[in-house]
């Protein structure tokens, strides 16, 4: 009875002045945002109350907020307008010859890494498929791949992903940035415990290089000195450049941003600086047409590149003097 009273009251446009009162704080300026009367507002949100058997809002002097319930339905109700706003941009794109969407959500060292040129070779071979990327730290792609709010995710391969299909993509290893003035800047590798004597750089809190770094100071039975945490490997870049401290960075952003600016960057000995990106997914075979072609592609590309360098005849060896493992510009 409840889930029959539901769907006749759960309309669009009490979804939205649902929502509208949650952000607005008022019915007031809900539905004057709405451009409905407020005693039809009113009226709505009171039958959509009725329908679910509980209140949605507390209402107190400061305004209205969530109730338990609201809560709940707030996660279904931002899903469900998602959800409607992508229909209409890609039904949009189908009229003008899209073939079809796939939503991916992947962190941001996969995104600065490896997904430009990934994700270019695979639409030179699909032009009418098209991607929407957005990234999320590990632990927030796996959350929207649990939830269904994304096709396909890539996060660090230590992150806890729960049931999910988990298929390898690419591996890349972290290295320790600093101004080429740095005591250590000569060094070819060096121990993370080695750094801990001097302050740090650090990544949001969310991120997996956070998450890695605070555990291998932990292990070394020393506190990590953490000058400053900033959003980005940009942001890290230029921080260390300042003369903030040392970073933690992925060896292909470090040539990619680090080099260019003029710092060190120094192979980290650590087992735990070598790392694996992995593909998740809830269902293979649930996976639409070209949510399947990006799939496969994605999870074959490092083997194909792989087979590719196996073919090429190497050149005629040389005496030359052994390459250092750090990169000077």
């Amino acid at each position: 009875m409840v889930i029959k009273n539901l769907l006749r009251k759960l309309d669009l446009t009490t979804l939205q002045l649902f929502l509208a009162v949650f952000e607005e704080g008022t019915l007031t300026r809900a539905a004057e945002r709405e451009a409905i009367a407020v005693s039809a507002a009113s009226k709505r949100l009171l039958e959509l109350e009725q329908a679910v058997g509980a209140s949605l809002f507390q209402r107190n002097a400061r305004g209205m907020t969530l109730t338990p319930a609201g809560e709940t339905l707030l996660h279904h109700a931002r899903r469900v307008l998602r959800d409607i706003e992508n229909i209409g941009i890609e039904l949009a794109g189908h009229a003008s010859g899209v073939l079809g969407y796939v939503r991916m959500m992947a962190n941001l060292s996969a995104i600065v890494e490896f997904l430009p040129e990934d994700l270019r070779a695979f639409q030179l071979l699909h032009e009418r498929v098209k991607v929407d990327l957005e990234e999320r730290p590990s632990g927030g792609v796996v959350k929207a791949i649990d939830e269904s709010l994304a096709d396909l995710g890539i996060c660090s391969g230590d992150a806890d992903t729960r049931e999910l299909h988990v298929e390898h993509y690419r591996r890349d290893s972290l290295v320790i940035v600093m101004r080429d003035d740095h005591p250590l800047a000569a060094r070819t590798s060096i121990a993370f415990a080695e750094t801990l004597d001097g302050d740090h750089v650090g990544l949001h809190s969310a991120s997996s290089i956070n998450a890695r770094t605070h555990l291998a100071a932990r292990q070394a039975g020393k506190p990590l000195r953490l000058r400053i945490h900033v959003p980005g490997f940009d942001a890290v870049c230029r921080m260390v450049q300042a003369g903030m401290g040392v970073g933690v960075l992925p060896r292909k952003v470090y040539q990619l941003m680090g080099h260019p600016l003029g710092l060190a960057g120094v192979t980290l000995e650590d087992d735990w600086a070598e790392r694996s990106l992995v593909l998740v997914v809830r269902d293979v075979d649930a996976l639409s047409p070209v949510s399947r072609l990006l799939f496969d592609h994605l999870r074959t590309v490092e083997a194909r590149e792989a087979a590719a360098d196996a073919r090429i005849e190497p050149a005629p060896a040389t005496t030359q003097a052994p390459r250092r493992a750090r990169s000077r510009r």
